[in-house]
């Protein structure tokens, strides 16, 4: 803005016009004087006065933030100008249009080595960098990507190295502390009032005990971490993280609009996603990508249009991230959070993946075209072999489930009998299921098929086991089949329950028992099966259920009628993995229970096989404390109730004394007459005895 100085220049000029101008032709008035004193302190700042002004301030950047310098370019003569420069625009072409590209010759006419390419915005120029830098053109040739705004910034280095100060240790106490309960109850969250109230509880026995309870802990809902080092909790400007013995906030990420997060396997990264950001600006907004322990941002993301949540799928070990985009999948490894080997892996007509949870391998499967018939393939990471291949034919669509071992991956393959197109749509017909099965642990990876003609409407790998669970059919003839997984042979089929109340089976984490459910549109039927001789340990029901959750261990589940699902009869029931009913718990509003996971086992195969084996020697001591415990859960519901009866007799006793007190008042009132005893009065009735008939009836008595 000009000058206190100037604008009072101009004021005094425009003033003098005005006067010369003046019809009358009077004389001059003399201009008041609009000077600051000497004195004079400003208090308002430019910012305040001119807002809106200085942020359309040209700066020195506009024009060149969206240009990048890359090194390493051939230097060609005129006559091979032009084929360097496709060869440039095809490698450049995926991050953006680029609107302008300058290649300086010498004085021969050879190109000097290095070229300038303008993209449309920031953001494509960003990109550009981070994914062509150090990218191999040839044996001779490799890029070397700089923004051009980077020259001043390493320009302006100080000659003297400054260490950056040390920040203080922050000390977050134990974060694993729930780990060591004694008798390993296990922690669980719930949320209720609505979602205006957030609890943590232990699930002690006989009654669980309060850990956490906070008002407006969360704006929508929460969300534990994969191992439940962390409790994540929404708001309007981001997600913040809790954990410790006193759930103090750890960490805290800015994110205006989060709606969905997504954890990696081992709590290093966090991705969340706002799906209401402008696409428009320069710098991605809409997926972030945070390191959890530090706070900061890595890399951020555009969604698609629409978004499909998760965007990013990880491998077990946090050292890759993949997401699916046009004809690619693109691979990116951490910590560099750029793309593996600087290019996306081309897979034409590629409709979905997953990994395997145990190795860095995975699975994708290919829609078919035409004559070329779908595909799954299993890919290794990060080497981009091709380990095994699986031609599928007349297929509508594939689901991927991977077996929590990594040691199967089924493919559930709906296949048609007749394909009809209609403008943009292919319409189905004569839909029927097979299920792929990959040995992923045998040589060749072999694959095994079954062929279910019922519709399906649930598939479950038992968790650590052979055995996996079908749900088919339409009600009310609904069966549920479990199958066995054999080497060399076909999957054999161990039980058929048929005519079952369900939609959703759900495995315990350490397998073997598995809960059928019949959720949400069902009148919540569960039934609770041992499969290692299929019997139902027991039939009941938990009217209007809408999720089941087991807990980590696999000794109890919860099953929980949703205030977000259903207004009426909201609460929890907990119950033992036998379907013995433990607790029903009537919560106002109740929304959501959620377990808080464990960190895998640092027990090895062979320590788990040596404590089931001598599982007689600890279940003696194992007996001994639950009746301790119980013991001393009686002694303390006994000493309560005797304090309650002490409190409800020196109550009545202190009413009887009142009592007794205002007895002259009493009497004073009513005239004397005394009402204080059912007898009291007896004097002042008479006794009246009125006889009347009951029944006339004449009996025969023979002689």
């Amino acid at each position: 803005p000009p000058p206190r100085e100037v604008c009072t220049e101009m004021v005094k000029k425009n003033k003098i016009k005005s006067l010369d101008n003046d019809d009358d032709g009077g004389a001059e008035e003399e201009e008041p004087d609009f000077s600051d004193p000497e004195d004079f302190v400003e208090d308002i700042t430019e910012e305040e006065l001119l807002g809106d002004l200085l942020r359309q301030k040209p700066k020195e950047t506009d024009g060149v933030e969206s240009v990048i310098i890359v090194d390493g370019v051939p230097s060609v003569g005129a006559e091979r100008l032009e084929k360097l420069k496709n060869v440039v625009r095809k490698i450049f072409k995926e991050f953006g249009t680029i609107i302008n590209e300058f290649y300086p010759t010498n004085e021969d006419g050879k190109t000097k080595g290095y070229i300038f390419l303008e993209f449309k915005d920031r953001a494509a120029a960003d990109e550009a960098v981070r994914q062509r830098n150090n990218y191999k053109l040839d044996k001779q040739h490799t890029f070397l990507c700089n923004l051009f705004t980077d020259f001043d910034k390493y320009e302006d280095i100080p000659e003297e190295f400054v260490a950056p100060v040390p920040q203080p240790y922050k000390d977050m106490g134990n974060m694993s502390y729930y780990l060591l309960d004694e008798n390993c109850f296990d922690q669980f969250s719930i949320i209720y009032d609505g979602g205006t109230t957030t609890a943590i509880y232990l699930n002690a026995v006989p009654e669980a005990i309060e850990v956490a309870k906070r008002e407006r802990w969360t704006e929508t809902y929460v969300r534990w971490s994969p191992r439940g080092t962390y409790l994540a909790t929404f708001h309007g400007k981001g997600i913040a993280l809790w954990g410790g013995e006193e759930f103090r906030q750890v960490q805290k990420f800015s994110h205006p609009g989060v709606q969905f997060i997504d954890f990696s396997p081992c709590e290093k990264y966090i991705v969340t996603f706002s799906p209401h950001v402008d696409q428009r600006s320069e710098e991605p907004q809409s997926i972030i990508v945070w390191d959890v322990r530090s706070g900061l941002k890595k890399r951020a993301f555009n969604a698609e249009r629409p978004p499909v949540w998760p965007v990013f799928k990880w491998s077990n070990d946090d050292k890759y991230f993949a997401r699916i985009g046009e004809d690619v999948l693109s691979v990116y490894e951490t910590p560099s959070f750029g793309l593996l080997d600087k290019k996306s892996i081309k897979v034409l007509g590629i409709k979905d993946f997953s990994w395997s949870p145990t190795d860095n391998i995975l699975a994708y499967w290919i829609a078919e075209d035409k004559d070329v018939p779908a595909k799954v393939s299993l890919v290794s990471i990060p080497s981009r072999e091709e380990t095994r291949t699986k031609n599928l034919f007349n297929v509508a669509d594939c689901k991927m489930h991977w077996q929590k071992c990594g040691d199967y991956l089924c493919v559930k393959v709906a296949r048609y009998a007749k394909a009809k197109r209609e403008k943009n749509e292919i319409k189905y017909s004569g839909i029927y299921y097979n299920f792929e099965i990959f040995h992923m642990r045998e040589k060749g990876i072999p694959v095994d098929s079954l062929e279910i003609k019922e519709n399906i409407q649930a598939f479950a790998w038992e968790p650590v086991n052979n055995k996996f669970g079908i749900i088919s059919g339409e009600p009310p003839t609904v069966n549920v089949t479990f199958f066995q997984v054999n080497k060399g042979q076909a999957p054999s089929e161990l039980k058929k329950l048929e005519k079952r109340p369900c939609n959703n089976l759900f495995w315990s984490p350490q397998g073997q028992f598995v809960v059928l459910a019949g959720l949400r549109n069902m009148s919540g039927a569960l039934e609770f099966i041992d499969t290692k001789d299929f019997q139902v340990m027991m039939s009941t029901e938990h009217f209007m259920a809408t999720d089941i959750e087991w807990d980590p261990t696999g000794r109890y589940v919860a099953s929980c009628v949703s205030w977000w699902g259903h207004k009426v009869d909201n609460a929890y029931w907990l119950w033992s993995f036998q379907g013995k009913i433990l607790k029903r718990q009537t919560v106002d509003k109740f929304c959501q229970l959620l377990w808080r996971p464990r960190p895998p086992s640092l027990l090895t195969a062979q320590d788990i096989k040596d404590i089931k084996k001598n599982m007689k020697k600890y279940t003696a001591s194992f007996e001994v404390q639950d009746k301790m415990r119980y013991s001393k859960a009686s002694r303390e519901i006994i000493e309560k109730r005797q304090k309650q009866m002490l409190t409800f007799t020196e109550y009545r006793q202190k009413m009887i004394e009142k009592f007794e007190d205002d007895k002259e008042q009493r009497l004073c009132l009513r005239g004397g007459q005394d009402t204080d005893t059912l007898t009291s009065n007896e004097n002042d009735f008479e006794e009246e005895t009125v006889e009347f008939l009951v029944k006339k009836e004449t009996v025969i008595v023979d002689e």
